[in-house]
Formats: C-alpha cells, structure tokens, sequence
C-alpha cells in the first residue's frame, strides 16, 4: 500500500487528479493560487479519510487534517531575462524569475514533477519542510539525492507536517539557487483561523541578487581563485532592483494596498550571501512567525533577515494615502558589498497626488551587529495551549561545534595568493561524494562516507579573539557524518571563531526544526551559559544566525530517520566545506522506520 502512494501517478497535465479510483471525478488543484475553502462535499470526506489513515498507518501519527493532494510540474530550463540593462540566459524554473510560489495548507501533500530541459544538474531542496521519514524528497545533491541530469526527470513528494506560515524552495546544486527558488506558503487547516487577525490577502516577499555575469562562471571563477567571490551587482525584490538602479524603474515592484485593511507579508531571504535589513516607509509592522512557526507578535519597524530564514509580518495599511518604499538593504559585519538598497513601492488605492519619489527608510548602519542581534533575540514561540512547545528540558548528546574560515597552502596556479580559503565545522572541511550518502546508508554500501564526525574540536583555543597559524591551518577535508540514535535529545552549541577575521553564520539543518534556547557574544561557558537558557518559549526555527564571534544553543529531539545535512547558508561558506550530516536510526516501531525510496529516484 505504502508503495502505491510513493509511486502515486498525476494526471498527465498535472492539473487534474483522480482521487478515487472507483470514480470518475477529477479535482483541478491550483498549486501556484491559494487554496479555496473546500467544501463538505462526499468526495472531500473521501479526501479526508483517505489521508487521516494514511497519516496514521505512514507518518506516525502525524495526520494531515483535510489534506488534499496538489499537482505541480517544475520546468527547469533557460530564459532571456533583463536587469540592469543587461540581458542575459539564465536558469530558471517555468521560465520565471523567481520562480511560482507554491500554496498548500498544513498536513498537506505536494507531487512535483520535476524536469530537466536545461543544460546542467539540478536539484530542488524543499526548505525547512520536515521530510517525516522521507528524506528522498529533501532535494540535496550528493546527500540525499544524485542530481537530476538534464533531458530526466525525478517525481518528488513534499509531505508536509506541522509546519504552517513561510517556507520557501530552491535548488541546492552549485550557485543555481541564485536564480531557482520561490516561496511557499503554508495555510492554516480548513476551517482553522490563524493566532492573530485575519490578513486580506498574502504577499509573498523574496530578496534576492543580480550579477550581469554569468553566475556559473561566478562561482567557476571564485572556487579556481580561492578567495572571496565576486559581490552581486544588485539586491532584488520579488525580482526587481528597484528604482535607485539603472533602467529599472518601469518593472520596480508595486504593492497596492486599500486603507484600512491587513497583509500577511510572506518574507523570504534567498540572498546567497547577507543578512538583510527590511523596512517600510512609514509603516510599523509586527512579526507573527519564522521558519514556519508562529511567533509572539513583536511590533518594530526593521527585521534582520538571514539568508535561508522567512518572516510573516502583519502590515497594517493605515498610513495617510500615498506611496512609500518597501526597501532591503544589507547588514555586514566585514567585506564588500552593494551599498545600493532595493526597493519597492507600497501604494495605496485611492484619489490622491502622489509625491514624486517616496522618502527611503531610514536603516540602521550596514555593520550595526547590535540591531541584527537584538531583533534574533526577540523571537519566542506562542507557547500556549493551542500552540505548545516541546523542548528538551534535559539532553542525551551535546555537541560543541566550531565554525571556521580557514586558510590553506593553495597549490595552484590558478589561486589568487599562496593560501586558498576553506570553511570547516570542528575543523572538518565537508567534500560532497560521487554517490549521495543516503543512498549508501540505505544499501549498505561502504567507502562513501566516515561515521567519524567529531562531536568537539581537535584543540581548545581561545576562539574569539587572536588567533595562532597553527588554529588557521588544522583543518581537514572529509566526508564525516554524526550517527544519532532514534529519540536522542540533542544539544548543538555553535561557536563562532575569528578564523578569517570572523563573520556570522547563518546555519540551516535539514529535516528538523529546532528551539533556539541561548545565545550570546564570545566564547560559550559551558557552566554559567546554561543557566541563562530559555527553555519555557524559545523560537522554533531551522535557520540561525550565529553572531559574529559569538555563540548559539540549539536544542532538538532525533525523531525523524533519514540523513540530513546542516550547513552554514551563506553560499560561499558551504562551497568552501562549512557543513556536515547527521545519520538518524530507525527506531524500534513500525512508525520510527525510513521509508523506502521512490522508484525514478536519479542515478549518478
């Protein structure tokens, strides 16, 4: 039975789906449009009886409530598309740029056809979506999946579970997310309502980066030279520069609003590689979730954003009529940057004269870590009845993981210096395989990867501040992986170090969310740091930044089998080896078991 749902057919247009195989009726899901409230139809009972079983008998437990299967098919190809006055070829998904949002409600279930026309291997990661049991559909190349080859296809099933609010998806192959990737917005349950007003409408907001360069070329160039790469020649919003560029005005992003009502902005940072501010003009919002969780609300006028995270924000269109800019620019602890903010405008319905340009907010400084930290430190879960929490109080396993920019000897020509930068994790430097490491777990094949990870590093040092030549040249290349047992508690303490002059890191973990119970400036303490945890309503996220040498708690329970990578989501850190995998046993239970793979699963 298990085997006919993984290799569950769509229809060949992807938009009608059988739902019953004793009738002839067909349901037209619209997986780039909201869903519509579903009426109690007989074939809507079927619908939900059909997948409360299956949630009990598949997912332990985890049943989607009204769960209705969507359709979708993802074209990857290149188009022609045009910014900065620059016209060039590019990757992307459907032709668009960014790419469809998908909608669905909590519990539900997503088929996404997936086609290759382009010319390079892709893979689409399904971010901050769980995978219960599932890790065939995460979408990493070379940790749970060979990549998609160009002329194939692969079939992949995005089971969602309790996540509800913002997530987003993007390939996960090279630098192709810098042009593939979208939102998905996750709807309460039918005839469930949201833990805060009503909004009007949704607005999915995505920011993101322009080069005029060929990206793979870019990042062909950034790994042969062995320094930082080239910066971007423009930040994005839902795709647009903004109006403070060249020959952009006429296609910079408009958002029109009517006086009096309520928008759910739907927040996505898919920059490669900063933490962004984000304001609008004359508005306060208040936050109401992150990575798929809701939050306390939290009124202010600013978000820091790391790359990878999303943030629900409500707006409040109750500003006297006009236009006001919607703009992102960046936080940046050390390095280049674009200066150049990215806008949009917010504009509302009505007879009035607008000004000739709109006053640009008001950032606080590019390197204010302050503002970047205080804003993190404000989110904490609902934790109430209807949202409650589940953090470990106690913890079988702590981890002490080291986050380094290192340098090394560089033996090729083609280096820009005598040393090449590398990323580590407790001084292991992450090489990808040739055969994905779920694929080898799963079939018992050996020689793919070591189950040596370090849980410390090497050598203790002082991490925070000056560092010696012999800290900046211990790393190793290696492919290492953690194995958890079923149910460990675990506790992840991420220290950040001054190896490379020391930056944030924003770290993302496959698979999991996870409560973000402490964090804070220099190096962890692990007598007096624990005492400062909050374990009563942290945030539940699966995205952090890790201050600038500073540190970060994290707490979680292995319930979900699979492999599941954990990796720094600043682009050129996780191209130099800033990640690792966890292994997740199967537990005791027939609902603590992996699943089996899909039948079209790509081959190497």
């Amino acid at each position: 039975m298990w085997h006919n749902w993984i290799n569950y057919q769509c229809n060949q247009t992807l938009y009608k789906v059988r739902k019953c195989s004793h009738t002839s009726k067909t349901h037209k899901p619209r997986c780039f449009q909201p869903p519509q409230m579903e009426r109690n139809t007989f074939l809507a009972k079927k619908i939900f009886l059909l997948y409360f079983l299956l949630g009990l008998i598949f997912l332990g437990g985890i049943t989607p409530v009204n769960a209705v299967v969507r359709c979708c098919k993802f074209e990857v190809k290149r188009a022609s598309h045009t910014r900065l006055c620059t016209k060039k070829s590019m990757l992307t998904i459907n032709g668009q740029f960014p790419g469809p949002t998908l909608y669905a409600r909590k519990g539900g279930l997503i088929i996404l056809e997936i086609v290759n026309l382009a010319d390079q291997n892709i893979t689409i990661h399904w971010h901050g979506v769980k995978m219960p049991r599932y890790p065939w559909s995460d979408g990493t190349d070379f940790v749970t999946q060979c990549p998609i080859r160009p002329g194939k296809s692969f079939r992949q099933r995005i089971i969602l579970s309790d996540e509800e609010g913002t997530l987003w998806w993007h390939a996960h192959s090279d630098w192709s997310r810098n042009s593939v990737y979208g939102a998905i917005v996750i709807l309460p349950p039918r005839r469930e309502t949201y833990p805060f007003p009503k909004p009007h409408a949704h607005v999915p907001i995505l920011l993101g980066e322009w080069w005029n360069d060929d990206v793979e070329q870019v990042f062909g160039k950034f790994l042969a030279g062995g320094g930082d790469p080239d910066v971007s020649d423009a930040f994005l919003i839902n795709g647009q520069p903004g109006d403070l560029y060249p020959c952009s005005i006429q296609d910079t992003y408009k958002l029109r609003v009517e006086y009096g009502k309520r928008y759910l902005i739907k927040l996505v940072n898919a920059v490669m590689d900063n933490i962004m501010f984000f304001k609008i003009g004359g508005h306060n919002f208040t936050v109401v979730g992150t990575d798929g969780a809701y939050t306390k609300p939290i009124k202010t006028d600013y978000v820091a954003i790391s790359p990878g995270q999303t943030i629900d924000l409500l707006l409040e269109a109750d500003q006297p009529p006009s236009h006001y800019y919607m703009a992102s620019r960046i936080y940046a602890s050390g390095g280049e940057f674009v200066t150049i903010p990215t806008t949009a405008t917010v504009e509302y319905i009505g007879n009035y004269t607008p000004p000739p340009s709109p006053l640009l907010p008001l950032f606080p400084e590019f390197d204010n870590s302050a503002a970047s930290i205080n804003f993190t430190n404000q989110l904490k879960s609902l934790a109430n009845k209807n949202y409650p929490v589940d953090v470990p109080q106690s913890v079988d396993r702590t981890l002490f993981y080291t986050l380094s920019v290192n340098q090394l000897p560089c033996l090729k020509s083609s280096c820009l210096g005598t040393t090449r930068l590398l990323a580590s994790v407790n001084n292991v430097s992450m090489v990808l395989p040739r055969t994905d490491i779920l694929q080898a777990y799963y079939r018992g094949i050996s020689g793919v990867y070591d189950s040596d990870f370090p849980d410390f590093p090497p050598s203790s040092f002082n991490y925070t501040e000056g560092v010696k030549a012999k800290e900046q040249s211990g790393s190793r290349f290696g492919t290492a992986v953690r194995v958890l047992e079923y149910n460990t508690t675990v506790e992840v303490v991420f220290q950040g170090t001054n190896l490379g002059g020391g930056v944030e890191h924003p770290m993302h973990l496959h698979g999991y969310s996870f409560y973000v119970v402490g964090s804070g400036l220099g190096n962890y303490d692990r007598v007096a740091d624990p005492a400062s945890y909050n374990l009563f309503d942290p945030p539940l996220m699966e995205n952090i930044a890790v201050p600038r040498n500073g540190w970060t708690a994290i707490r979680f329970k292995a319930n979900n089998p699979g492999v599941w990578y954990m990796h720094c989501h600043f682009e050129r850190h996780v191209s130099w080896g800033m990640g690792m995998v966890f292994i997740v046993k199967d537990g005791d239970g027939p609902n603590e078991k992996m699943l089996p793979p899909p039948s079209d699963m790509p081959r190497c």
